[in-house]
């Protein structure tokens, strides 16, 4: 786990090691330097396997590749083997960044398909006069790029390019605007109009004799069902799901450090700690929760039961809406892109607190998105024969009575839930997701900007996913969209700066592209049935966790930042950006304030820019 960064064209090696020690907080371990030519690659490392021989920039033994890396390869040593037998050679005892240079010389562009992991890096091929650049399939590591003043960029995060003289990082109105109705900027657009994400499953080649750039697709997540359903498929698939995640899990217990887990209590995080006790001597498997006195917050009870039946060494902070407040600044300070989830400061304070007994942590992330965990899943079957039955005219009438429900700032209660949901449904299907899920109308969203735009233009992200999705099944298509849009663009996002504000590393067991592949064959039906979410993993689970852990009610990582704004215990000063109408940013906190509605998430997102906000000019 890394950072990384570099460019070709003009620049200095004093220009390069600004922007690497920008990162020094993902790799506080070592940094390292390569330079030839115009050719300047840097590395931030946080060193988690071969400590010794893994040291970056990593040249490869015939010295014709140069490679910056950060992630992790949880199969490199069974490629290692297939490449020692084809005759390759390899200098150190067990890196995984040598086993891709090696990868790459084999198999060329396609080695990315050979790879189980998480990644991010940038090779540079001295023969073809080029530079591969691949992020992961799921876009757990994060990769941006930029191409002027007749040079090319990259780098781990936007920090470094703030360190480069005469680099336009003009703010743009297009991605800003979206970042106000998804809560984040959609990949492959940035914060910066002239910078750009490798969108996940991507990879870029460079050509340095002309600048010119091509950008391949080599994965991307499509559902496509088992054509046989078995006698059984709770038992045989409920039984193949357990045993591909635990292989998953013990993949990513490799290491040369001490690695922990994450646990919420949930179901995600507490299958992964149930299996992993297996590979642990008993309370020596530490595992890291955060405990909210706010009860509708709080799941610090099932936490600590799962650590008892699993007999983990189990560490607990108890967080104060206080101490939650002083962080806000601290983390939001920190961010280098706008991204609304509030849950950042928990999952920060999670890092912190893990950071101080392990350098790598096992999460959840990615199983309510593969199984249909979130409660819109739930929703669906209900919206879709309201839609169908229910007349336009009397939806106004029942949405505007509904508004009426006196506001709670309860963590997803129910007033939320339902107000959120007919505003949905006030829109074509394709428009349910992203509306459920956005800080602010069409309407207001055209106030905030003075400015009159398409829906279909805001959206376009979500569109696209919605009607390439080959399935009919809206359970289908929801999980299209979270896992190629939400978790991209926003679960791993938090994930990842948050873990690497405090220099550790967060491996996803759910994201395996083994289990994943077998997943995605799974039909609609058995993930989520009768009612119950993620019901092929609980059905195969019930022999592991008790029931009270499997079938209890979702709470999820939030903070009561509602009831923050209502009592004005997070001030607004509005004057966030002269590119917005304050008017409207005055009237949502004016109806928060007054219990007229809930605008709990839009006034987040404006705090978050806020803190990020610059006066640079905004380009169309």
């Amino acid at each position: 786990m890394c950072g990384i960064t570099g460019f070709f064209g003009k620049g200095s090696i004093e220009t390069l090691e600004k922007m690497n020690r920008a990162l020094t907080h993902r790799g506080p371990d070592a940094e390292g330097y390569f330079v030839d030519g115009n050719i300047y690659l840097a590395q931030r490392r946080l060193s988690i396997l071969d400590l010794e021989g893994g040291k970056q920039p990593m040249i490869s033994f015939d010295k014709k590749e140069v490679i910056v890396f950060n992630g992790e390869i949880y199969n490199h040593s069974e490629i290692r083997e297939e490449l020692l037998k084809k005759g390759y050679k390899f200098n150190t005892h067990h890196s995984d960044t040598e086993t891709i240079l090696n990868a790459y010389k084999e198999w060329g562009y396609n080695c990315v398909e050979k790879f189980n992991g998480m990644w991010a890096f940038t090779i540079f091929d001295l023969e073809k006069k080029n530079l591969f650049c691949s992020r992961d399939r799921f876009g757990k590591k994060p990769f941006y790029y930029s191409l002027q003043n007749n040079s090319f960029y990259f780098s781990s995060e936007l920090t470094s390019f703030k360190q480069i003289e005469n680099f336009d990082l003009t703010i743009s109105k297009k991605s800003l605007q979206k970042y106000f109705a998804y809560g984040y900027v959609p990949s492959p657009l940035s914060i910066y109009s002239k910078v750009f994400k490798l969108q996940a499953g991507h990879s870029l080649i460079l050509n340095l004799k002309n600048l010119d750039i091509k950008i391949n697709k080599y994965w991307s997540y499509k559902i496509e069902p088992f054509e046989k359903i078995p006698k059984n498929p709770e038992i045989e698939w409920g039984s193949e799901l357990i045993s591909l995640l635990e292989k998953s899990v013990k993949r990513r217990l490799m290491g040369d450090v001490p690695i922990g887990v994450f646990l919420s209590g949930g179901i995600d995080s507490s299958s992964i700690v149930a299996l992993a006790s297996k590979f642990f001597p008993k309370n020596n498997l530490k595992t890291f929760s955060i405990g909210f006195k706010e009860t509708s917050f709080d799941e610090s009870q099932y936490a600590k039961k799962i650590a008892n039946l699993f007999q983990t060494d189990h560490h607990l902070e108890m967080l104060s809406m206080d101490k939650a407040i002083e962080l806000i600044p601290e983390v939001l300070k920190k961010l280098d892109e706008p991204m609304g989830d509030s849950s950042i400061i928990p999952t920060y304070l999670l890092c912190k607190l893990t950071s101080s007994k392990v350098k790598v942590a096992l999460s959840g992330d990615g199983g309510d998105e593969l199984l249909a965990g979130y409660d819109p899943f739930k929703a669906l079957r209900y919206a879709e024969l309201y839609s169908k039955f229910i007349p336009k005219p009397i939806h106004e009438s029942i949405k505007y009575l509904f508004s009426y429900i006196p506001v709670s700032h309860k963590n997803m209660s129910l007033d939320f839930k339902i107000k959120k949901t007919l505003n949905g449904l006030s829109y074509p299907q394709k428009y349910w997701l992203p509306i459920w899920m956005s800080s602010i109308d069409l309407k207001d969203l055209k106030e905030l900007f003075s400015e009159d735009f398409e829906l279909e233009d805001i959206y376009s992200e979500s569109i696209q996913i919605w009607e390439n999705t080959d399935s009919k099944n809206l359970i289908d298509k929801v999980s299209e969209f979270y896992i190629n849009l939400y978790l991209q663009d926003g679960i791993l996002v938090k994930a990842d700066r948050a873990s690497m504000m405090n220099s550790i590393e967060v491996r996803c067991p759910f994201l395996d592209i083994d289990l994943v592949n077998f997943i995605r064959k799974i039909p609609a039906i058995y993930k989520f049935k009768n009612g119950i979410s993620k019901y092929i993993l609980k059905k195969g689970l019930e022999e592991i966790l008790p029931s009270e852990i499997l079938y209890r009610s979702k709470k999820g990582f939030g903070m009561p930042i509602g009831d923050w704004f209502y009592n004005g215990k997070i001030n607004i000063e509005n004057n966030s950006s002269s590119y917005l109408n304050h008017s409207v940013v005055e009237r949502k906190l004016n109806n928060h304030k007054n219990s007229k509605s809930d605008e709990r998430l839009f006034l987040w997102n404006n705090l978050v820019y806020q803190y990020f906000n610059s006066s640079k000019e905004i380009t169309q």
